[in-house]
């Protein structure tokens, strides 16, 4: 702009270019040197204002880490809260956070010895030992909040049994315990902040030791500021801005109009298709990962004619994965052939071994065998949760299945229900089938088979009457899969673990109490200038990593 205003000079005389040309140079310099204060200012401003804008859908409960017990708690709780064992980026490698050092286990798995790290201190600044440690664990036992089982039902105690040093006493060995310890609500809080007692949360309030603190907290925004006292690596932002966005729709649109910085979590198939497409046209980024999140059809072995073997695994020979993936997940999806996804190690695709896909011939003859035909049909009765677009496809495709191509010897009656209400009811046995899906707790291979198909009381005539498989609709009952489950537990020996697995995973998918569907792939989307976006192995979204450019 400065050379075109001076281009005139050409046609004034000499003398008056000297004085002239002195005159702006004075100019030049003054403005160079205020130009390098306001430089300097701005460069802070940018800095201030390097706070990223995060999108989602996922609905928010409460962050209160001894009850927060959904997908989108657990990842702020990640980025808010320190636990004692975390995963090296980029990796499934376990490390120390809080604790110095993987534990000391006693010979019989009993008892682990934890050493803890010192020099941490909590938002409000009371200092991090062993003591406010141990008050945050027995928190999240005894407040009683919907995710208090996980150790409840594994720790028998756990003291501080020094300055920086705990020590757990297990109810049975649990060669996972260190994994079940990441779990984002088993995070150290302040012991100045809460309080012991069932029932005592504070939903709106997070006061741990973390990257980042607590804000504001609102019921369509959060904001989080930089701890700036934190122990460890700091964030390279200046803080985050959270959005609770009511739709999918206000999602992506919000992305598109770089109203935001991130779109994470959940966009439908259609919107992740068009998003995917300007991506490689160059318009924003796309960052997609492997999930460990997992969806199946749970059978219900005490509803009758599902109570057959055969008719659960015509069931099986049925489903038509590679069919659900294109046509209703648009490839943004894997078929899932086990419970256990594929980023374990452990997994054995045992429902393409014993099944296939779309295999009609061997479902019309197991439904044969189970007494049905064309004139006296089975009817399989599919719910599914009424907010679900995608599992709504789902039962609809299955449904197009049975009716192209089974001869009329199963047919499909769709049913759908609000979550809140199928939940509840899923254990009263209420449901023949239910499509739902499973993000699990912890990283470890345990977290898809003992949810699942564990049972404390029950007998294979009567099913089960308490435990896991109930608590999920199946109501499956195996003394041999309960002392499987026992042995995997305690063996700490990987390649012993992974043989128990299999035999686990061979008889699932005999018994078909459960038919794995497929396995998500995670996308998330970033404006041009966003660097640092990572969506971890272990499904965590690392906020600190996130910048400006």
């Amino acid at each position: 702009m400065r050379i075109n205003k001076q281009q005139p000079r050409i046609h004034i005389k000499p003398s008056v270019i000297k004085a002239i040309a002195l005159f702006f140079l004075c100019c030049l310099l003054t403005a160079s040197c205020g130009q390098g204060s306001r430089r300097s200012v701005t460069v802070s401003g940018e800095n201030a204002n390097n706070r990223i804008t995060i999108g989602t859908t996922l609905k928010l409960r409460t962050i209160d880490p001894a009850d927060a017990y959904e997908i989108i708690s657990g990842q702020l709780l990640q980025n808010l809260g320190d636990t004692l064992y975390t995963y090296k980026s980029g990796t499934t490698e376990l490390i120390p956070h809080l604790a110095t050092a993987l534990p000391k286990v006693s010979q019989d798995g009993l008892t682990y010895t934890i050493p803890l790290r010192q020099g941490v201190i909590f938002h409000d600044d009371t200092p991090f030992n062993a003591a406010a440690m141990e008050f945050s664990l027995q928190r999240f036992i005894k407040n009683g909040g919907r995710p208090a089982f996980l150790l409840s039902d594994a720790v028998e105690s756990v003291k501080a049994t020094g300055e920086y040093e705990l020590t757990f006493q297990l109810k049975k060995p649990f060669a996972a315990f260190p994994s079940l310890l990441t779990f984002a609500g088993i995070c150290a809080v302040s012991p100045k902040a809460y309080e012991i007692g069932e029932g005592k949360f504070k939903p709106d309030t997070f006061v741990g030791t973390g990257r980042y603190k607590l804000a504001k907290y609102g019921s369509d925004s959060l904001k989080f500021d930089v701890f700036d006292k934190y122990w460890g690596e700091k964030p390279v932002n200046q803080g985050i801005d959270l959005l609770l966005l009511s739709s999918p729709s206000n999602l992506f649109n919000s992305f598109r109009t770089a109203a935001i910085d991130v779109a994470y979590l959940s966009l439908d198939a259609d919107q992740v298709q068009s998003l995917d497409e300007g991506a490689k046209q160059g318009k924003w980024q796309e960052i997609a990962g492997e999930s460990s999140t997992v969806s199946y059809m749970t059978l219900n072995t005490k509803s009758k004619p599902l109570d057959k073997l055969e008719v659960r695994q015509a069931i099986a020979a049925a489903m038509d994965r590679p069919l659900i993936n294109d046509r209703v997940l648009r490839g943004q999806a894997q078929p899932l052939y086990s419970l256990i996804p594929t980023t374990f190690d452990v997994q054995k695709p045992v429902f393409k071994e014993l099944y296939g896909d779309a295999n009609t011939v061997k479902a019309k003859e197991l439904l044969t065998k189970a007494g049905f035909s064309a004139a006296n049909p089975f009817v399989l009765q599919i719910w599914y949760p009424s907010a679900s677009t995608k599992r709504a496809l789902v039962a609809s495709t299955i449904e197009a299945q049975a009716k192209l191509k089974m001869d009329g010897i199963m047919q499909v009656e769709i049913n759908s229900v609000e979550s809140p209400t199928l939940f509840q009811n899923i254990e009263k046995g209420i449901y023949p089938a239910v499509l739902v899906d499973w993000y699990a707790d912890f990283f470890d291979a345990d977290n898809y088979i003992q949810p699942f198909l564990d049972c404390a009381t029950g007998s294979a005539a009567a099913g089960c009457e308490k435990g896991a498989s109930q608590g999920q609709g199946s109501f499956y009952y195996s003394d041999r899969v309960n002392q499987l489950i026992d042995k995997q537990r305690k063996e700490a020996n990987p390649q012993t673990r992974k043989a128990l697995f299999a035999e686990i995973q061979d008889i699932l998918g005999q018994d078909v109490p459960f038919v794995p569907l497929w396995q998500d792939k995670d996308y998330t989307f970033a404006q041009k200038n966003i660097t640092g976006v990572r969506l971890e192995p272990t499904q965590s979204f690392p906020f600190w990593f996130l910048k400006k450019q």
